[in-house]
């Protein structure tokens, strides 16, 4: 017998659904049930099926319901009397709403304890239990609310799942939130689904939003919580998540333990690979912390810059990254720190020594070496534990599985180490574990033999890295090798297209453990790709797919789909770096070709920094040329020679790349230089993009020149519509900002970069977003200081996050001058002198300059009047 209540009330016996007449005894069926196998006192009885007014001779009365209900079921012995009241004599589990809630409690609590996947799976369960509204054809109001409530926590809590695994469905939050529109939590998850998806302008919005409801419904301001996910949305920081494990976390618990008890800034889990560090790591931090895998990536500074979602500008990556982290309390994982060690430890140092409140969290197979550092070894698994987790596995393969003595032996001869561990319980689908352990044994001896020197451990991991490659079929092994030339994982796509498998063999290799499937990407652990990197490379194969992907990219960048496709580049971006310094060193024309196709992504990602190494190799294997991807390159190794590149350039321009590298290192044009060659390609130009940038360029600087605003005005309007036509963001954006400072009217002039926000918030754009936000300010100065005083404030903390010293210089002296205003002096002359310490050299930092001491003269004259 199953009872529901997660809906109407029914009862189901073996031979199917049961009749169970009347609104009294259904709600007596439901009374019991939610209490089953327990005694429900008479007068509570009483209570809930008569209410205030029961009748006379009410025990009687209920005796007679109990009687119908029993009669209903077809079994008396369902329903016992005792003295103290009736008992429903079925399981806990036979009631839909005692399922429901042990399920729900299970998914909360693997949940909090960091594990997503197992979380979501059992509230999905839990939810699929519910019919409709609980108890919906009987009158029992307090339960029904209650039983809601449950509901509506582990609705919830499903989807703060969802959300830690990047699939949260933004219709279905958007219509809770519709119902509960004061439920500030549902109103932060459509915040993070919006931004995960690259929707961050309708984020923003849905922040304004809950905003001014809570205002207007409750005279209050958003809670911490939510204002701390807007301001993560605000600082493009999407990438913040830590990665989503797909199995249980076994053992560890005295290393979890130690972790915990440090005080040490540093810490740095060593041992050999497969030890499982980075899963420890990962346990240990919890939600919050900032991951930056190291394995596909040479550049340290960078992959940090890119995991904190920032780009790189004129500043040191260094510098960028303590401006960024110097006020806030956070814990950096470095992950695989091996292969670049020296390079980590400089970071790690620098950042160590000039942000107070940061910690970082190191795994390597030795240590960083450096001041301060605590290492925790990460030992192999004890035997108990080491069985837990073959067994664990073995059952994903092999539900049927059952440990035995050989269970033991196969986890004592792989030394306790995860991935060995792994890798053979995954065989348990196909062999007995006694197979298993002989084949072990005849490995571990033949390879010990060949190499006495090797590590003893690491004999073992190649014994049984060896030994699954060997269990493979031909096409299965060509796959794994050409697989393992990717740096940073493929798509099904670039399988099929570079490896030339169908995804049956690509579904086996998961089967085995030596690729992993996840997020629509299959990637390798380091140790297996490694191994199957020494029996074939792709690398022209792989080097052709991604330079075609980036020729088909760059201009979808300029176009309506440019954030899907930015996102795109994105995810492939270890590759499309490998893919250009194989080409460096195999063949240079390749490789100017996807410095070409490249360079705008670069611009808009901020990744100059990061391929100047790689572009004064390249610039040293090709032949000087007057073409346009000699000048790219030129503006990547060497920008202090381009100009001079830039006079030789004839034919039409068909990367914008080049514009922006001449306007970035020239600056605003003198209307009194001599006009080259490129003048005349770009105004002939039949691309519309560069149409639209010619447009309102040409505009506002005839403005400057002839003072002319309608007709700037005009062809500003001009290039907006050929921008919005392309449904481009960026050059969108630089229009709108030239038309606020056209127009006369203070409030358009706000309207306008509001449009302008918005567009760069889709690109999620930071450093344009900062930009915008104090321009923003400095148009409010006359119509709100104080919400001027709000957006210079939340500039400066942008800029600090993107590590734009002139546009703090800036945000700095729009303060400065609230604070002159409000008869504060000495203030406004302290954040003055801050902002001049912020500036350098460059024309951009000149001209912040210039404001300042504009600003510094105003204060004098003000003094002295």
């Amino acid at each position: 017998m199953h009872v529901g209540i997660l809906g109407p009330v029914e009862a189901h016996s073996p031979d199917g659904k049961v009749a169970v007449g009347g609104p009294r005894p259904r709600t007596l069926l439901a009374l019991l049930a939610m209490r089953a196998g327990e005694i429900v006192p008479l007068d509570r009885l009483v209570d809930e099926l008569y209410g205030a007014e029961p009748p006379s001779d009410a025990a009687n009365a209920l005796q007679g319901q109990v009687s119908r209900l029993r009669r209903a079921l077809g079994d008396a012995s369902l329903i016992e009397f005792h003295p103290a009241g009736y008992r429903l004599v079925l399981a806990p589990d036979q009631v839909d709403a005692h399922r429901f809630a042990a399920l729900a409690e299970d998914g909360r609590q693997a949940l909090e304890q960091g594990d997503p996947q197992v979380a979501e799976s059992l509230l999905a369960e839990a939810l699929g239990l519910w019919r409709g509204p609980a108890l919906a054809d009987v009158d029992a109001p307090d339960h029904v609310t209650r039983l809601e409530q449950q509901r509506s926590a582990a609705t919830s809590a499903l989807i703060a799942a969802r959300i830690r695994l990047g699939k949260a469905d933004v219709q279905e939050i958007s219509s809770l939130v519709r119902q509960h529109p004061l439920d500030e939590r549902l109103r932060g998850y459509l915040m993070q689904a919006l931004n995960q998806q690259g929707r961050q302008a309708e984020a923003l919005q849905a922040y304004e939003d809950a905003r001014s409801l809570l205002a207007e419904e409750l005279g209050t301001d958003p809670s911490p919580e939510l204002r701390a996910i807007h301001l993560q949305i605000l600082r493009g920081q999407t990438h913040r998540e830590l990665p989503a494990q797909l199995t249980s976390f076994i053992g560890r618990q005295e290393e979890l333990r130690r972790i915990a008890s440090l005080t040490s800034r540093l810490i740095t889990l060593t041992g050999p690979g497969g030890a499982g560090k980075t899963r420890l790591a990962l346990q240990a931090a919890g939600p919050g912390a900032i991951f930056v895998d190291l394995a596909p990536v040479k550049d340290v500074p960078a992959a940090t810059l890119q995991a904190l979602g920032l780009k790189e500008t004129v500043l040191a990556p260094e510098d960028r990254l303590t401006l960024a982290l110097r006020d806030r309390e956070a814990l950096l994982i470095l992950d695989n720190c091996e292969h670049v060690i020296a390079e980590a430890a400089r970071l790690a140092q620098h950042l160590l020594s000039t942000c107070p409140s940061l910690r970082v969290l190191a795994t390597s197979r030795e240590p960083l070496g450096i001041t301060g550092e605590t290492l925790c070894p990460v030992p192999p698994l004890k035997p108990e534990q080491s069985v837990a987790l073959f067994t664990d596995r073995a059952r994903l393969v092999n539900p049927a599985f059952v440990q035995d003595r050989h269970t033991v032996d196969i986890c004592r001869e792989l030394d306790g180490l995860p991935l060995a561990i792994e890798l053979a319980a995954a065989r348990t689908r196909t062999l007995t574990t006694e197979e298993i352990s002989s084949r072990l044994g005849d490995r571990f001896r033949l390879l010990i033999k060949g190499n006495r020197a090797a590590a003893p451990r690491h004999q073992t991991l190649r014994a049984v890295v060896e030994w699954s490659w060997d269990l493979l079929d031909a096409d299965e092994r060509d796959l794994a090798a050409s697989l393992a030339t990717f740096s940073g994982g493929a798509t099904l796509e670039a399988v099929e297209q570079v490896c030339r498998h169908d995804i049956e063999v690509l579904e086996a290799l998961v089967d085995k453990s030596l690729v992993e499937a996840s997020d629509g990407r299959y990637r390798m652990l380091v140790t297996i790709r490694e191994f199957c990197s020494q029996h074939k490379r792709v690398d022209a194969e792989h080097a052709a797919y991604f330079h075609a992907l980036a020729r088909r990219a760059d201009p979808e960048l300029r176009l309506r789909n440019q954030v899907q496709w930015f996102a795109r580049l994105t995810a492939e971006h270890a590759n499309l770096m490998q893919a250009v310094e194989w080409a460096t060193d195999h063949d240079p024309a390749l490789a100017l070709q996807l410095v070409r196709e490249l360079s705008w992504y670069w611009y808009v990602k901020g990744s100059r920094t990061e391929v100047q190494g790689l572009a004064e190799k390249l610039l040293a294997r090709v032949p000087e040329e007057s073409t346009e991807e000699y000048a790219i390159l030129l503006a990547l190794a060497a920008p202090e020679r381009v100009q001079v590149k830039l006079q030789e350039l004839s034919g039409p321009i068909k990367q914008p790349f080049v514009l922006i590298a001449w306007a970035m290192l020239a600056g605003p044009p003198d209307p009194s230089t001599p006009r080259i060659r490129l003048h005349d390609e770009v105004e002939s130009s039949e691309d519309p993009w560069i149409k639209g940038l010619l447009g309102f360029s040409s505009a506002y600087l005839s403005w400057t020149a002839d003072g002319d605003r309608a007709l700037a005005i005009g062809k500003s309007r001009e290039a907006l519509r050929q921008f919005h036509d392309l449904g481009e963001r960026w050059g969108s954006a630089q229009v709108l900002d030239v038309l606020a400072n056209l127009t006369e009217d203070p409030h358009e002039a706000l309207a306008l970069t509001d449009e302008a926000l918005r567009a760069v918030e889709e690109l999620g754009a930071v450093e344009e977003l900062a930009e915008l936000r104090g321009r923003r300010a400095d148009r409010l100065l006359d119509l709100d200081q104080d919400e001027a005083e709000r957006d210079y404030l939340l500039a400066l903390e942008m800029a600090t996050q993107a590590g734009l010293a002139a546009t703090r210089a800036l945000a700095n002296t729009g303060l400065a001058k609230i604070a002159q205003h409000r008869g504060d002096p000495a203030r406004a002359e302290q954040l003055l002198r801050e902002a001049q310490q912020e500036l350098g050299f460059g024309w951009m930092h000149n001209a912040a300059k210039q404001q300042v001491e504009d600003a510094l003269s105003e204060l004098a004259r003000s003094r002295e009047a």
